[in-house]
């Protein structure tokens, strides 16, 4: 009987193990709802940060468009999602913008703000957020916390996505008489 329960037992606990390891095997970009939530946080997190005084200045030449399509597809890469992301690295993508240790903040913060009302759980966002941290060192160039700040005249933004997509396409057909 002792053997029975013991047994029993066994499989009991074997059987939570499984159902939790299974839970765990999900990658991020399943536990956050795939794209089409990344998708919303997304819209969101842009949102907030042209609307904040604090950083919306770096945005300034940004077209709007393009970086909500690029957050998506890295954050969905990045998070274990079949998205790939073709832009540039976040060294190059940020290089002189000026942007400063608080204003870095100020844009987490933002981002943290977004992935609470769309109420994403606290597992996730920390998981997220540790993914995406990594990223200050290439986006930071000047230490500080002073936020505001204009953005430097020789800073070049990405193109819009209109004209990268007609540039791919111009490139493809002369690839293809080739």
């Amino acid at each position: 009987m002792k053997t029975l329960r013991m047994i029993l037992l066994s499989c009991c606990l074997l059987a939570m193990l499984s159902v939790t390891g299974l839970a765990q095997t999900k990658s991020l970009y399943e536990r956050l709802g795939g794209k089409e939530a990344i998708t919303l946080v997304v819209d969101e997190f842009a949102a907030r940060c042209l609307a904040d005084s604090r950083i919306n200045k770096k945005f300034a030449k940004s077209d709007a468009n393009r970086l909500k399509t690029m957050l998506v597809a890295q954050i969905c890469g990045a998070t274990g999602g079949p998205c790939e992301y073709n832009g540039l690295d976040m060294k190059t993508a940020h290089k002189n913008m000026g942007v400063t240790d608080g204003e870095f903040t100020a844009l987490v913060e933002n981002l943290v703000g977004a992935l609470d009302k769309y109420k994403v759980p606290e597992a996730e966002k920390k998981e997220l957020l540790g993914a995406l941290g990594p990223m200050k060192g290439d986006i930071v160039e000047v230490q500080g916390n002073e936020t505001g700040t204009a953005l430097p005249k020789k800073f070049k933004p990405a193109p819009p996505l209109k004209a990268m997509k007609e540039h791919k396409d111009k490139k493809s057909k002369k690839d293809k008489k080739n």
